[in-house]
């Protein structure tokens, strides 16, 4: 008889008998899932469905049929005795040996014995014993001739026992075989039947989860098949295999130059490095350390291939130039794309390249949320960047050489760390750098060596020879860290920080504009900074009326506003006259297809106008154009066509206008449009998309509006305007020369603003 121990690792259950020190059974329970846990129950049930038995669900009872030819075979006595279970054991199960009939019948004795101490009758023990009886005929006799072999049978059950198969499963563990329990939904239900775990052992990990919905034994079987399948692919295995990083000495650009010959010897393998480094040892020396190592491994006739920033995606051509079929199976799939992996002359390499390719869809396949339509896609792109870099990596290739692939500045997505893990199967030194720490690298992979340094440094490209080196001093790097001290979540702000901005409207009392009016946007309330896009609160209102009826304090009012360098001052209205002569507007229709603007065609217009502009503002620009676009807040907007007109004027900017949003720093003071409307003018629809776009790129807008008259209103399909009503209505009101420099007296016309001279 053999007590029943814990094991350690989950190994430990293929672990022959003689080697268990000291000698055991093994009875445990998982409750919980982890790739470990997958492969283990995998290997185990194959064990099991060789030389054990698997249980899906509760043993059935025995049925009358069982029961007759019990009863035919051994009669309908029953007493509790050693010698008597022995007898009838022995006729039952003639295959055992003596000394399993021995451990089986001491086994049974000895828990009717417990049950008896129980409180069970007679008539009770006897149902129990004949119970056990017809399980170890019906269920279990290709076993009981096995027990407590040097390879121990396996019973693999999955599901919650009863007390009775739990005392059956107790007696063939004590005499020689091993069980294991899957339990799906914890260990609450096993617990009422076991609550002190006398009988079995919970194994347990840290990095357990619960089980896939989906997982089952009958699952396992039909991925088990899938597996024996996709090993048929393999075809003639390749006579060499990967030793990835097991020879490295941590110092990563040393190993990388390291000779191929001095990395080991054993021909059996050949020697590859599969790196992810973050940071930088040393920022002052990093560039031209890299530019030497480059040099040093072309130098070398080693081929090395750099790829700095996103690796590129296939493009169109490459992905239709992929043949595919419809699959039904992952098999199908790696079947047909297996001979696509082609192109090299070493028939070692092809080998090694298909075996790559399968396993590595073979992972694919294992993860979670993966399906076969996802699966195609990535034998897809796998295949394309293959085909992109095999000649520079394999091009005249010979045993035992190692090409080199680098990534720097990585974005590292499941497609791209898929293609490195790939590439870590062959001979190939994968590297992937990172010298920005603001950005860390991070994916899984059992063979990856990752290593981080404190010193971060941003670095547009590697520098090979087709680059120009940048380096910078000590005190250049040093005046980058106390820039980003100072102005990193500090509230502080270096000019023209960021080249991105949203609007927020800010609703307040009348009495605050002017408080408002000339403080920077990062003291203003809701400011704030997400990323690298800021959220500027803006003023957005209408003022009707005349506080108290006080003419002259009204016109200081607004006096006061005016700030000649960064306010631009309307009072000659409408501003843009309807029908004016635009140069975009013929164009118009070209840049828009399906509402989105055509910002290529745009930019390559020989009449785009805004060419002069750094790149970010006209960025910032088309941004806001389109914004405006999405948002619709002009009435006939892709109905009438007024999308057009949106489009043209935003196109048509005045100079001063321009340089307002060139100038623009969005944690500062931001620009200001003042419009005075004294009488029964109407701004017109394209005054309308000039206030609307200016508010969306982050400009105050106050209209001033004495009379109370509608003004702009009637061209907004959505009106975001605040409106003050501040005090009684004046009509015929003259305005006063607010500002010698302001627009309305600078510019006597508005054709000398449209530059429509001649």
């Amino acid at each position: 008889m053999l007590n029943i121990a814990k094991i350690q690792r989950l190994d430990d259950y293929f672990t022959d008998l003689g080697r268990r020190t000291p000698k055991c059974a093994y009875f445990c329970r998982i409750n919980g899932y982890n790739r470990q846990v997958h492969d283990f129950v995998l290997k185990y049930h194959e064990s099991a469905r060789v030389s054990g038995v698997i249980i899906e669900g509760n043993i059935k009872p025995p049925d009358n049929n069982n029961l007759k030819y019990y009863n035919e075979m051994l009669g309908a006595d029953f007493r509790l005795d050693k010698n008597f279970i022995y007898s009838k054991l022995n006729k039952w199960l003639p295959r055992m040996s003596m000394s399993q009939c021995e451990n089986v019948s001491n086994a049974i004795y000895d828990t009717l014995v417990s049950l008896k101490n129980k409180g069970k009758n007679e008539n009770m023990l006897k149902n129990a014993y004949i119970k056990f009886m017809c399980w170890l005929y019906y269920k279990f006799e290709r076993i009981v001739n096995r027990l407590g072999e040097e390879q121990m049978p396996k019973i693999l059950y999955e599901g919650y026992v009863s007390i009775y198969e739990l005392l059956l499963l107790n007696m063939l563990a004590s005499a020689g075989c091993d069980i294991l329990l899957l339990q799906y939904s914890g260990d609450a239900q096993y617990k009422t039947t076991d609550p002190t775990s006398s009988y079995s052992f919970d194994f347990v990990q840290s990095d357990m989860k619960p089980f896939p919905q989906d997982f089952s034994l009958k699952n396992l079987r039909v991925e088990i098949q899938e597996n024996m399948m996709v090993q048929r692919l393999y075809g003639p295995a390749p006579d060499t295999a990967p030793c990835t990083n097991a020879w490295v000495t941590g110092k990563v650009f040393d190993d990388m130059r390291t000779a191929v010959t001095q990395r080991g010897t054993d021909s059996k393998f050949f020697y590859n490095c599969f790196f992810l480094v973050n940071g930088t040892e040393d920022k002052l020396t990093y560039p031209n350390e890299l530019f030497r190592l480059y040099s040093e491994i072309k130098n070398s006739g080693r081929r090395i291939t750099v790829v700095s920033g996103e690796l590129p995606q296939p493009t169109p051509e490459e992905v239709n130039h992929v043949q595919r079929k419809n699959y039904q199976k992952n098999d199908q799939l790696i079947l047909d794309f297996a001979p696509k992996f082609s192109g090299v002359t070493d028939p070692e390499l092809q080998k090694l390249i298909r075996k790559a390719f399968i396993d590595t869809m073979i992972a694919e396949s294992r993860r979670e949320n993966s399906n076969l339509s996802k699966l195609t896609t990535k034998a897809v792109f796998l295949l394309c960047w293959f085909d992109r870099y095999k000649f520079e990596l394999f091009k005249n290739y010979k045993p035992q050489e190692i090409s080199c692939f680098i990534i720097f500045n990585p974005d590292m997505n499941e497609n791209t760390a898929m293609f490195c893990h790939f590439l870590s199967n062959l001979p190939v030194d994968v590297v992937i750098l990172n010298p920005n720490l603001n950005n860390i690298c991070s994916f899984d992979a059992d063979n990856l060596y990752t290593k981080t340094y404190e010193e971060s440094l941003v670095m547009e490209a590697f520098p090979d020879e087709n680059t120009v080196m940048r380096v910078g001093t000590a005190a250049y790097h040093a005046e980058r860290e106390l820039d980003s001290m100072m102005y990193t979540d500090t509230g502080m702000y270096r000019d023209r920080q960021y080249s991105k901005a949203n609007t927020i409207l800010l609703h307040t009392m009348y009495e605050e504009i002017e408080i408002l009016w000339d403080k920077d946007l990062s003291f203003r309330p809701s400011f704030d900074v997400v990323g690298d896009t800021v959220n500027m609160p803006v003023i957005f209102a209408k003022v009707s009326g005349v506080k108290n009826g006080d003419v002259s304090a009204y016109w200081n009012g607004i006096r006061r506003l005016i700030n000649n360098e960064n306010t631009i001052l309307i009072t000659k209205l409408p501003r843009i006259p309807r029908g004016f002569a635009n140069p975009m507007k013929q164009f118009a229709a070209g840049f828009l297809q399906n509402g989105k603007l055509q910002r290529q065609k745009i930019k390559e217009h020989k009449l785009y106008p805004y060419k002069f502009l750094r790149e970010s503002v006209q960025d910032y620009i088309l941004d806001k154009l389109q914004l405006l676009l999405d948002r619709k807040p002009i009435k006939g907007m892709f109905t009438n066509g007024m999308e057009y007109d949106v489009v043209a004027t935003i196109l048509n900017l005045d100079e001063m206008s321009l340089r307002l949003i060139q100038n623009f720093d969005f944690t500062k003071v931001n620009p200001k449009i003042i419009y005075i409307v004294t009488s029964r003018s109407i701004l017109s629809p394209e005054d309308a998309i000039y206030f609307s776009f200016f508010n969306l790129v982050g400009f105050d807008i106050l209209f001033f509006v004495p009379t109370g008259y509608q003004c702009f209103e009637e061209h907004l399909l959505v009106n975001n305007v605040e409106e003050h009503q501040i005090g009684e209505y004046k009509y015929d009101m003259r305005i006063p020369n607010l500002n010698p420099n302001s627009l309305g007296a600078r510019l006597s016309s508005f054709n000398k603003i449209f530059k429509r001279g001649n």
